[in-house]
């Protein structure tokens, strides 16, 4: 098994007639995932390398049985492709876009936290279950099928975890983004709660960034419920990326570090 995207997973690119969205909706299609429509207003019955373009999510669901959604639409139209995905039904949104306001993602938050839909991102590479599906910019030849589930904030780390866990030979259940942005769709405990579940997940390593508090909750999360976690990555403090926020001094190196103190009684060890 897996956690999010896998066999199933039947994807609607929002944004596919674009260069990245087209590009990186190619990749996944590639890789093995079931591309079945793209998205583009004004563009419907047009299509890309065989892949049907309609004007609204709403058609494309109805016509295609979509059941997940990738954004590729610039800042300032993310907010509404995201929540046009959810009004049509989609269970799973991925958004790689970047730079989209946070008032706009304080929105979409709030709509989305009272319904279903999962949001993975905003800002982030995406998912990969190697052997089953990718939805994102993840360059899957780094990874492999096995037992190991990776969540991370940081985009590039998460391609240099992956390429040094396969050279210890460990291969992965899911690779989970979930974007370095200062509001997130889905966080570090709710992903590992999901892995938790994941009967082909048997060990998990989380990737922190330097910004917020979420390293912090996670840790705690972790010292309270029994874990799967074997390490927990942390970075040094250097520029703040992403618009990354700092509170009462959490989300600093220094505290971060603590977080180790907080798993003596875990299998836990620092990278």
């Amino acid at each position: 098994m897996s956690v999010l995207v896998d066999s199933g997973t039947k994807l609607v690119v929002s944004g596919l007639t674009g260069r990245e969205g087209s590009f990186h909706g190619m990749n996944n299609r590639r890789y093995g995932t079931d591309l079945v429509a793209g998205v583009t207003p004004g563009k419907g019955g047009q299509d890309v390398e065989g892949v049907p373009v309609f004007d609204t999510v709403h058609e494309a669901v109805a016509e295609t049985g979509a059941n997940t959604s990738m954004i590729f639409v610039p800042p300032r139209f993310a907010a509404d492709a995201i929540l046009e995905a959810e009004d049509a039904g989609i269970e799973l949104v991925i958004c790689i876009t970047e730079g989209i306001p946070v008032h706009d993602m304080l929105r979409v938050y709030t709509h989305l936290r009272r319904g279903t839909t999962r949001l993975i991102g905003p800002n982030c590479p995406g998912i990969l279950s190697p052997g089953k599906a990718n939805v994102g910019i993840i360059p899957a030849h780094f990874f492999s099928e096995g037992n190991v589930g990776l969540v991370s904030r940081s985009g590039t780390l998460t391609y240099q975890i992956g390429n040094e866990l396969a050279q210890r030979g460990f291969g992965n259940s899911s690779i989970v983004g979930i974007g370095g942005d200062p509001v997130q769709g889905s966080s570090f405990i709710e992903i590992i709660d999901l892995f938790q579940a994941d009967p082909q997940t048997e060990l998990i390593v989380m990737c922190g960034e330097i910004g917020g508090e979420d390293e912090e909750r996670a840790a705690e999360h972790v010292a309270e419920h029994e874990s799967l976690i074997v390490d927990l990555i942390t970075v040094d403090d250097g520029p703040v990326m992403h618009g990354a926020s700092f509170q009462d001094g959490q989300g600093s190196r220094q505290l971060r570090s603590a977080l180790h103190v907080l798993k003596q009684d875990h299998v836990v060890s620092e990278v």
